[in-house]
């Protein structure tokens, strides 16, 4: 019995694509999410064959979800949903370790072929965006950070999130209900593991994953 999680915080679409996948797949169990931390605590919980997710909600804007789940959850298929749907922006999904795109403009049966073809280990884009797409050279700057972020354990990528939001080690300590001390060793490992200085350098990286907030459609 395939697993599904839908990830969006916007309580229609997850309406529709929960209709859409169990269209699709009937006997699939499927779980939602409107929000990162949600996303994080369901795969902690719970085996996932497959998470459909929105690249804007609370805890994750733009790829910084993306690439935290490719890198804690690596055998978790991940098909991105996203109002973003420039050629540049789905280059960069796929270089992130997606396994497919879905814009939100998409027809129900699109959705549920997007579905069905990662369920089955394959890949998915939309028709039209397809050929552009793949005439775009991958971007190795984001190959390399994808790598970087792989490394970062769930609470690390918590920390560096805090970090990117300008909180220091006391704040962030307070807010995820742990030791300053901790906090510290947390900070000094992920600095390790991106390659950086300092926390400037730190939200620079993770700000470089941002996309900018689209417009809803819903």
């Amino acid at each position: 019995m395939p697993s599904l999680l839908i990830a969006d915080d916007h309580p229609l679409f997850r309406t529709a694509l929960r209709q859409a996948a169990t269209a699709c797949v009937p006997d699939a169990q499927v779980r939602e999410a409107a929000d990162f931390a949600g996303v994080l605590g369901t795969l902690e919980a719970a085996d996932t064959d497959l998470v459909l997710l929105d690249l804007h909600m609370p805890g994750s804007q733009g790829l910084s979800g993306l690439a935290a789940l490719r890198g804690q959850h690596p055998g978790v298929a991940v098909l991105v949903i996203s109002a973003h749907d420039e050629p540049r922006t789905v280059r960069r999904v796929l270089d992130h370790g997606a396994a497919g795109f879905i814009p939100k403009s998409a027809s129900p049966a699109q959705i549920s072929e997007a579905i069905r073809s990662v369920l089955d280990c394959g890949t998915w884009l939309p028709p039209e965006l397809a050929a552009a797409v793949a005439a775009l050279t991958p971007d190795p700057q984001d190959a390399d950070l994808a790598g970087r972020l792989a490394r970062l354990t769930e609470q690390q990528y918590r920390v560096l999130a805090l970090i990117g939001e300008g909180l220091l080690n006391k704040q962030i300590a307070d807010r995820l209900a742990i030791q300053e001390r901790t906090v510290k060793a947390h900070v000094t490992a992920i600095f390790e593991k991106l390659g950086v200085r300092n926390r400037t350098q730190a939200g620079l990286l993770l700000r470089s994953l941002d996309l900018g907030e689209p417009a809803r459609s819903l």
